[in-house]
């Protein structure tokens, strides 16, 4: 309680409302310690984030009816604060996503269309069909799909539907990057030396970028998220990226025109959250620091940025409110800068929309962005004078998505959650999502799980709870990328604040391989794999029916296990006594103590003081364990002694010979095949192009040789795993 009590004094001592102010952050407080909402934890709540710093007045009026042109977990969070504002809502759902968590949430569910999104999500003429069925007043649109769409907002302001978002205006002057560069300029903000106009082919795209001077970023105009992006180096990777960029854009946007600019090497990127209203005022809401990405796209986001002075921040801050009043910008908004070492920062792009990450904002000021939002929409004007936003504590975000971080960072994965349960039982921890035990993961949308959001008092703190809370998130069914996330977040360069854009790859440059054990954390591991190895065995020797016939039974006082790890076999020796077992491992001695509850998710282990939560995910007849500890998963065979030796034996299946194969490293769709049967191909040349997730990834050849066979053609869907081609 005293983060939010801190953080209220500090307001009101800001702010020029004096009791009135003091009042409404205490009803705040009291609203939100009685309401528990799904997926946050009450004292999350209580401290972390208030999401509202003046709580929700009954009697102002703003919707009777919204709805929620979205999927997942931002559609759930727009969800959630319509309900504490007391108005009904709407979801739309193609036909996969019609047992979706979303769909549940709401008062109201339309199915717009199959599976596509071209077919459902990005379908206007169903999307409006659906306002019109039920009478909605407002949209809100999230983020992706239509929320920078002027077509949709044209179309909603026809029909006298509010769009909850800025107008028209600026959504056109910010959501197409040529233009809002040049307002950009003439609003005095600093920018990226580039090409202002629409490059029109791959041979316009390679001149411009000669001109302009490798490295150069290939950009789609009115994209956003990551995609429709390539960094080129020279005139082949300008060719390939203006293809793919095109292909991506015209996929994801509906829009294939293009930019390009100066790639600025080794950037942070920082963006500045903005909010006005209809009545020309506009405040900047402190920054999010944004610079983990893979191929683009954000992985960790924290608020505020270590990096920043105060000076760098009003100096932002300033810039950006410029902007926004420059397009007369009413609703949250998002500004993004590049910033180099020496604090010169860059505009990149604004984005016209609820951000991803914006609950990191929401955290340190106490405000709900979905509410302004509502509100500015409605007409009202802004509460708070830029006086009264505080910094108050620090916030984390990782994004969980369902990937392989072993595969470029994280390569989609698909599958149904045989099990899932979030960490919201700890303190500060929030989880956005739009998920549920059973809810698959499919090829069609974003592989986003959820939003794990910490927030603590300060840095230190908001780390150990995302630490933490990583330990504690039970995920089965698909591949995810907590070992990626929870190595990102203990590496000493991110917590000294080290980082930039190019952080993964510095840090991993061949490849995440996930966490390199210490020989204390290897021993930990070995102790507690044998610890649950002969609880296992205890277990099965018990019979629950008295009544059964006894057997004879040796009682065995010590366990001699043979553990293979990382091909290297250990000896160790294990005895029980109660709770807590006596290990030794290669002659080093540990006592390990927990519940054993082998039917737990989850298994808070002491080895010798030493406090671990770990996740044993499988266990086998045959000896072969797979433990989650410290995020990772790790692969380790158990044998007694017996079996050790008599195990020597068997036979060893021959690894399959892959230098001949292309297999599919993800789910897909195939959108071109570049060759066929007879080509001759070089090593590193494409051979299909595969779309996952809204990506495009283009496959190339493992070594020259000729095509002997394809098995897959352009409009096919692959599997992970799948054989693409094999080459004689």
């Amino acid at each position: 309680m005293a983060g939010l009590w801190a953080g209220a004094a500090s307001l009101v001592a800001a702010g020029r409302r004096g009791g009135r102010l003091r009042q409404q952050l205490m009803r705040s407080a009291a609203l939100w310690t009685l309401q528990h909402v799904p997926h946050y934890s009450r004292q999350h709540l209580m401290v972390s984030c208030s999401l509202s710093s003046v709580g929700y007045d009954p009697n102002e009026k703003t919707f009777d009816k919204i709805l929620v042109a979205n999927r997942g977990e931002i559609a759930c969070r727009v969800i959630k604060t319509c309900k504490r504002m007391g108005i009904k809502t709407v979801a739309i759902h193609s036909d996969v996503d019609a047992s979706s968590v979303h769909v549940k949430m709401a008062d109201e569910a339309v199915c717009v269309g199959p599976a596509p999104t071209g077919q459902s999500y990005l379908n206007m003429e169903a999307i409006m069909e659906a306002i019109r069925k039920t009478g909605a007043q407002a949209v809100h649109p999230g983020y992706g799909f239509l929320s920078e769409n002027k077509e949709f907002a044209r179309c909603l302001a026809a029909e006298d539907v509010v769009f909850i978002g800025p107008d028209t205006h600026a959504i056109q002057a910010m959501g197409d990057k040529i233009e809002s560069k040049l307002l950009a300029k003439k609003a005095k903000v600093n920018t990226i030396p580039g090409f202002d106009g629409v490059v029109k082919d791959a041979d316009e795209a390679v001149r411009i970028a000669r001109e302009i001077g490798y490295p150069v970023m290939i950009k789609a105009s009115a994209g956003g998220g990551g995609k429709g992006m390539r960094i080129a180096w020279d005139n082949e990777e300008t060719r390939d990226g203006f293809r793919f960029s095109s292909q991506e854009a015209a996929s994801s946007f509906g829009d294939d025109r293009l930019l390009i600019e100066k790639f600025i090497d080794n950037p942070r990127h920082i963006e500045i959250q903005v909010l006005g209203d209809k009545h020309g005022n506009a405040l900047w809401l402190n920054e999010r620091e944004c610079s983990i990405q893979r191929r683009n796209q954000k992985v960790v986001e924290e608020a505020p940025s270590i990096f920043l002075d105060a000076e760098t921040r009003r100096a932002m801050g300033e810039q950006a409110v410029a902007l926004a009043k420059a397009v007369k910008y009413s609703s949250a908004g998002t500004v993004e800068f590049l910033v180099d070492s020496k604090k010169n920062f860059y505009f990149l792009e604004m984005n016209t929309r609820l951000q991803v990450e914006h609950p990191v904002t929401e955290c340190i000021t106490g405000l709900d962005l979905v509410q302004e939002m509502i509100r500015v929409a409605k007409g009202y004007p802004l509460r708070h004078k830029q006086a009264d936003i505080p910094i108050n504590g620090w916030a984390v975000e990782c994004r969980v998505y369902a990937e392989d971080p072993y595969k470029s960072f994280g390569l989609p994965s698909i599958g149904r959650l045989s099990q899932y349960q979030e960490p919201t039982h700890l303190p500060g921890v929030r989880v956005d999502s739009g998920i549920q035990p059973g809810s698959d993961i499919s090829i069609y949308y974003d592989p986003m799980i959820s939003k794990l959001i910490t927030y603590g008092s300060d840095r230190t703190e908001a780390l150990k709870r995302m630490e933490d809370a990583l330990d504690n998130y039970v995920i089965r069914g698909v591949t995810h990328n907590i070992a990626l996330l929870r190595e990102v977040i203990i590496n000493s360069r991110f917590v000294k604040g080290d980082i930039s854009t190019k952080f993964l790859s510095d840090v991993y440059p061949d490849g995440f391989k996930g966490h390199v054990l210490t020989e204390t954390e290897r021993n930990q591991l070995l102790a507690i794999a044998s610890s649950l190895f002969v609880a296992s065995q205890l277990r099965a020797q018990h019979f629950q029916e008295p009544s059964r016939v006894p057997i004879i039974k040796q009682d065995v006082v010590n366990w001699e296990l043979s553990v293979k790890l990382h091909d290297e076999v250990h000896t160790v020796v294990a005895s029980n006594s109660g709770s807590t077992f006596s290990v030794e491992v290669d002659g080093l001695k540990l006592n390990v103590t927990s519940t054993w509850n082998l039917a737990s998710s989850l298994l808070s282990v002491n080895v010798d003081g030493t406090q671990r939560t770990v996740q044993c995910l499988s266990r086998e007849a045959g000896g072969n364990m797979s433990i989650q500890f410290l995020g990772t998963v790790y692969k380790v065979h158990i044998l007694t002694k017996l079996a050790a030796e008599l195990n020597k034996f068997m036979l060893e299946k021959v690894a399959e010979d892959t230098s001949s194969i292309l297999r599919s490293p993800m789910p897909g769709v195939v959108v071109a095949v570049s060759v066929k049967p007879g080509d001759v191909v070089a090593e590193g040349q494409e051979i299909c192009v595969i779309e996952a997730m809204k990506m495009q990834n283009s496959m190339t050849a493992g070594k020259t040789g000729k095509v002997k066979s394809m098995h897959c053609k352009a409009g096919d869907t692959v599997g992970e795993g799948d054989l693409l081609v094999e080459l004689e």
